[in-house]
């Protein structure tokens, strides 16, 4: 007993036509060392249901029983049983076989030709380009006894493999199962799938087409699922929250004016476009750069420029398409100095913080349309100021400048709301950027909200015609503080 390796390291055996085997499986199973579990299949597990084995241990008991058979078809994508307990294999005859907790339907079909994949011993699986074929097959049935996956589902697998891999890579799956079409006798089937191809790359009737992306991408304006995923999450948050209206208190030409240029120097800071609080002030009352620092100069005088003119900061985009140059229009003022980052225009190479990779270059403009439509919905100023702030810091559509755009952006909700601006001191950077790393990565939207409606109190209290008196109560609050020396005080 203790020499039989299938006893002492397998969790399932199978009877075959070697008798020898067959004989000793019998006297383990006299003796109780294993018990039949299904039809020419045992285990010395004694503990466990059937349906439980067999499931932990499926493809090895597969290319026990069915060695040559080919997982194709759905399974060939899904590697485990449907819904209804069904699994779906290529083989040389048509035969539905019932195991406890799961049905083999075998179909009559082409055995393994070149570029099949062995998968499990002698079970193989159906290539990438065959298992497309055989889902563009006509079936029966419905849901997951069908052998063939919903065609949206198909489509959204083709959709990926462009937004992923490119359209190389999805031009490369068509020549090969053009190639398969023929010697697995499934021209029609390739017919089916060319056109959807053709149309998700624009080269084909649209009409096929059946998902949002997809019919995005047939337009020429692919997105981002995942992130659209995630902007619909913090909708319904939102959505489900209730937030006073905060009316502006600094309404006046000179307040709003005082709460712009610290608006301004924050938002740059916080980007590592550091001044002395004096230097600064130099540089917007004279309206000049300094000619050491010519280009950060330019960028808080860029950013004060919009967030000190209530007409710039009161236009709203009306479509996906007006978001799109709103961004850019302000973009371009922002970073106007600053030539090698392409003012006003999207970025045309990825980008990324730390870890985080941002929205993808081609899906930019196609994610931020997206997205409007679910932004528009909302019809609360700071609703859409929370909203627009993630959206812009999420896309990150500029190679620089996202985060100051993204604040402007927020702001002008405000400002076109009539309500009070929000500003990000120093001291509150930190605790500003976790929450966005957090709403990012672990898609929770309740520290995002907290973090902002904590800004917004301390906001509401920064007011005044005087500048000098709204530093000095800046100050009193560690505003200017680096955020491991203090903590936001008011």
């Amino acid at each position: 007993m203790e020499k039989n390796p299938h006893i002492r390291f397998n969790e399932v055996l199978a009877g075959s036509s070697e008798k020898k085997l067959n004989r000793q499986i019998s006297t383990w199973v006299n003796k109780g060392l294993i018990r039949k579990i299904a039809p020419r299949l045992y285990s010395p597990n004694f503990d466990d249901p059937p349906a439980e084995i067999i499931r932990r241990n499926l493809f090895e008991v597969l290319s026990l029983l069915y060695p040559g058979a080919m997982l194709s078809h759905r399974s060939a994508f899904e590697f485990e049983p449907t819904g209804a307990g069904h699994l779906f294999l290529t083989h040389s005859y048509t035969r539905k076989v019932v195991l406890p907790g799961i049905t083999l339907r075998f179909l009559e079909g082409p055995g393994p030709v070149e570029g099949d994949r062995f998968f499990s011993g002698q079970l193989r699986v159906s290539q990438e380009a065959r298992a497309f074929l055989e889902n563009f097959q006509a079936a029966k049935g419905a849901g997951a006894k069908r052998k063939i996956l919903p065609l949206l589902l198909i489509e959204e697998k083709l959709e990926t493999i462009i937004r992923i891999k490119g359209e190389e890579a999805l031009n490369k799956l068509r020549d090969r199962a053009r190639a398969l079409a023929k010697p697995l006798g499934m021209e029609e089937e390739f017919e089916r799938m060319d056109a959807l191809i053709g149309a998700l790359l624009a080269t084909r009737d649209s009409g096929v087409l059946s998902i949002p992306r997809g019919e995005a991408r047939a337009r020429g304006v692919p997105y981002d699922p995942d992130r659209v995923l995630l902007f619909q999450d913090l909708f319904r948050e939102l959505e489900a929250m209730h937030f006073p209206l905060q009316k502006d208190p600094n309404r006046s030409h000179e307040a709003f004016r005082n709460f712009a240029f610290f608006e301004s120097y924050f938002s740059n800071y916080i980007e590592g476009t550091e001044f002395e609080l004096d230097v600064a002030r130099q540089i917007i009352e004279s309206n000049t750069p300094l000619p050491a620092r010519n280009e950060d100069s330019h960028d808080i005088l860029g950013t004060y420029q919009l967030a000190s003119n209530p007409g710039l900061m009161s236009e709203l985009p009306g479509s996906g398409e007006e978001l799109l140059s709103v961004l850019k229009d302000r973009h371009s003022i922002l970073l106007r100095a600053r030539h090698e980052k392409e003012p006003g225009s999207f970025k045309k190479r990825n980008n990324r913080a730390g870890n985080t990779l941002f929205v993808d270059w081609n899906l930019v403009e196609g994610t931020l349309i997206r997205a409007y439509e679910i932004y528009q919905a909302l019809n609360h100023p700071f609703k859409r100021a929370a909203f627009m702030l993630f959206l812009v810091s999420e896309v990150h559509p500029f190679i620089d400048g996202n985060g100051r755009v993204a604040r402007i952006m927020m702001n002008a909700e405000l400002v076109a709301g009539g309500q009070a601006k929000i500003l990000i001191p120093t001291v509150y950077r930190d605790d500003y950027l976790g929450a966005l790393r957090t709403l990012t990565r672990r898609a929770l939207v309740a520290p995002y909200l907290r973090m902002l409606q904590r800004i917004y109190d301390f906001s509401l209290t920064v007011r005044g015609e005087d500048l000098n008196l709204m530093q000095d109560y800046l100050e009193s609050c560690n505003a200017f503080q680096e955020p491991t020396e203090a903590s936001l005080h008011f």
